[in-house]
């Protein structure tokens, strides 16, 4: 992967220990893949957002049933794959299903590598032990990491915490450290269930990549009226994040994303304990942070066919 598309205006922070130099802000792949949006237009837009300097793209294997992934694939040709760090996502959690939803992401992406893959939706404490089985999940991308198919693994989560905290651990018990970590980090998050408070931390501690998602919510947050999107982009900036992943499902909130990341100055303390005390009520019990309080974000507890089956050793364990 090649920086030269890079700004001097677009910020470039270290991911971590892997090293690499991303983009402060990073392109949204969800957005991209939505029924009534053209996809010329999602190419025009990951095209766009490439020449203009963001080079972190995310996406996922579940992505509105694989057009995401497709057209940024098709985005990717004529030279743009090279000036990209690539991140997708796969739910499976035992070793057959993970391995078969990374080839086909591998296929749809059109390209035999991706930089990162990410264990997707860990939102249950179960959801590490499945991964670390040694028919799990985490054997498949180790695999696929010495096979050269992809060269660092995250994961990611948004309901609660402790389940990342949890999932570290259970890594740690294994020996594995995580190269990345995604999680919402927003102006809310900071009054309930916070994972800037506690997550953020042990990330920094563990020289990990720490990838911002949900600084909107899709939007939910702005509906209560006290911040904007500048100021909601700003707040996540301002954390010692790597990448702020942002969605963009239009120009102008591509435009919108490139005035945040180059207007982004230090917030003072004084600056950022005014934004939350504005924040503060709306924020008290989760409302605008429906991730946390409902299952209306789980598309794996809407596909739990996508999971995998549990391990053969467990259920032998189980009475007939």
């Amino acid at each position: 992967m090649s920086n030269s598309a890079a700004q001097p205006d677009i910020p470039y922070r270290t991911l971590g220990r892997t090293g690499e130099r991303v983009s402060a802000i990073g392109l949204g792949g969800w957005h991209l893949g939505f029924k009534d949006q053209a996809e010329s237009l999602s190419i025009r837009i990951i095209r766009s957002a490439i020449d203009r300097g963001l080079n972190f793209l995310d996406n996922s294997w579940d992505y509105n049933e694989g057009a995401s992934e497709t057209r940024m694939g098709r985005a990717l040709r004529d030279g743009y794959r090279d000036k990209a760090f690539l991140m997708t996502k796969i739910d499976g959690r035992s070793k057959s299903e993970a391995s078969r939803q990374l080839d086909e992401s591998l296929r749809r992406l059109q390209t035999d590598r991706i930089d990162l893959v990410q264990h997707h939706e860990i939102i249950r404490f179960e959801d590490p032990h499945r991964i670390f089985d040694e028919d799990g999940a985490q054997a498949a991308l180790l695999d696929a990491r010495q096979a050269g198919k992809l060269r660092y693994i995250g994961f990611t989560g948004h309901k609660d915490p402790r389940i990342h905290l949890y999932t570290l651990d259970v890594a740690r018990e294994h020996g594995f450290t995580f190269d990345t970590v995604q999680m919402p980090l927003n102006v809310m998050d900071a009054h309930y269930r916070s994972f800037e408070q506690l997550v953020l931390p042990e990330l920094i501690k563990q020289t990990i990549g720490v990838l911002g998602m949900k600084s909107m919510a899709n939007g939910i947050i702005l509906r209560c009226g006290t911040v904007t999107a500048i100021e909601c982009l700003h707040y996540a900036l301002n954390l010692p994040t790597s990448v702020v992943i942002t969605g963009v499902e239009s120009m102008e909130r591509l435009d919108q994303a490139l005035e945040a990341v180059r207007t982004f100055r230090p917030m003072s303390e004084a600056a950022v304990q005014a934004l939350l005390a504005r924040t503060a009520h709306a924020a008290s019990r989760g409302e605008f942070e429906l991730f946390k309080t409902s299952s209306l974000f789980d598309a794996t507890t809407t596909h739990p066919e996508w999971l995998g089956d549990e391990p053969e050793r467990l259920r032998r364990l189980m009475p007939s």
